[in-house]
């Protein structure tokens, strides 16, 4: 009996290398799709990266991402077809008022119209004053490592339609007032600006896909002053003391009709508050993984809705527990309602949901609509959360 059970091990081991070695062989096989890989690995694409991640020919076909959005951005058709302008940055210096075409202003700010914007190489770009990003616009990093850092970085100012994508940016600082290029192409005037990886003012239809953020002297996504449609998506946000503020402030009612999805993005490590905190509009924060917090992950005033469905909470070793987080008011609690549906909560975590009442749906559209994947699988769908490392024909 002790032999044939030290021969069962024996065999198992070798069973057990030999599916490795088949395993590592069919993921770099260059004859499968990443999809075919991943399947194989047991990896999991969520819904977004599907659409797109699985064709050879992405690089040929870029603009065929603009298909792949959901939540409340929607599909971002209008940023392809007719009319499409393809420009390459080439050049990674900056200039706030007179940029040199081949730079990232001059295709992002100078040119109007449909924009696809791409990157010749790897490139660090220090901005010498915020970018402000013309409607219709789409600044595509992949297949490069292409870092905005150690200055100012974006804004979108009253401008829609646009998707930022596999951008890396980190170590941005406020600014003070001074002379840019605006969004229609013309020198304008900007006040102080906070020093935030992305800013949104009275933006709408804006899609933020696969970027990495992270130790901004402010927040690192601020969505204020009546901005609205907006996706978040596929994200990592990490080492941040402040990282996500939806809704300008507690007096600026506009935002009552902002209607933002956070969705697939992956939270820390090293992140402290707002994840997001959201003020006056409706959130739905789906698919995402949470890993850890020191103050809150999800706070709120002035009565917001939010929609937290099939996340996974993995709380802190020590300290703080609680998900949540609403500001006080003369003793009443206007925080807004919060409601938790199929949450998985690791670590003691716990999230204090508004008792009572419905919960209130997204009521997506049909170009808006996803199917919400079951929380254990959060894990998988955020694996590749953050800027991508594209291949050839992989990413």
């Amino acid at each position: 009996m002790v032999s044939y059970i030290m021969a069962s091990k024996h065999n198992n081991s070798i069973l057990g290398r030999i599916v490795l070695a088949i395993l590592i062989a069919s993921f770099f096989t260059p004859n499968l799709t990443y999809a075919e890989k991943s399947k194989i690995m047991g990896f999991e694409m969520n819904a977004i990266d599907k659409c797109w991640r699985s064709d050879p020919e992405w690089r040929k076909n870029r603009p065929q991402l603009a298909t792949c959005s959901v939540g409340y951005a929607g599909k971002m058709t209008n940023n392809i077809g007719e009319g499409l302008i393809h420009y390459k940055v080439i050049d990674p210096s900056d200039d706030a008022i007179n940029p040199k075409p081949g730079t990232l202003r001059y295709g992002a700010s100078v040119i109007q119209g449909k924009v696809w914007i791409t990157f010749e190489r790897d490139m660090l770009i220090q901005l010498v004053k915020p970018l402000l990003i013309s409607s219709f616009t789409t600044i595509d990093g992949r297949g490069f490592d292409v870092q905005i850092a150690n200055n100012a970085c974006l804004m979108i100012f009253k401008a829609t339609n646009i998707i930022i994508h596999s951008i890396g940016i980190h170590h941005c600082k406020s600014q003070a007032p001074g002379i840019v290029i605006g969004p229609n192409g013309k020198v304008m005037p900007l006040g102080q600006v906070d020093g935030d990886a992305i800013r949104l003012v009275s933006a709408s239809k804006i899609w933020i896909d696969h970027n990495t953020l992270s130790n901004c002297e402010d927040g690192l996504l601020d969505v204020t002053r009546g901005s609205t449609d907006v996706t978040i998506s596929n994200n990592w946000f990490k080492f941040q003391d402040k990282v996500m503020l939806l809704g300008h402030d507690d007096g600026y009612v506009r935002d009552q009709n902002m209607k933002v999805t956070v969705l697939y993005n992956h939270f820390g490590p090293n992140c402290n508050q707002r994840m997001p905190r959201i003020r006056h509009g409706y959130a739905h924060v789906a698919n995402n993984f949470y890993l850890g917090w020191l103050q809150y992950a999800i706070g709120g005033s002035t009565e917001p809705s939010l929609k937290s469905e099939a996340n996974l909470f993995v709380a802190p070793t020590s300290g703080r527990k609680e998900i949540t987080w609403r500001k006080d008011n003369n003793q009443n609690r206007n925080g807004g309602e919060f409601h938790s549906i199929n949450d998985i909560f690791e670590n003691g975590a716990s999230f204090i949901a508004t008792k009572g009442g419905k919960v209130r749906k997204p009521n997506y559209t049909k170009e808006q609509v996803f199917i919400v994947a079951d929380a254990k699988s959060v894990r998988s769908l955020t694996r590749a959360s953050g800027v991508l490392r594209c291949g050839k024909t992989i990413c």
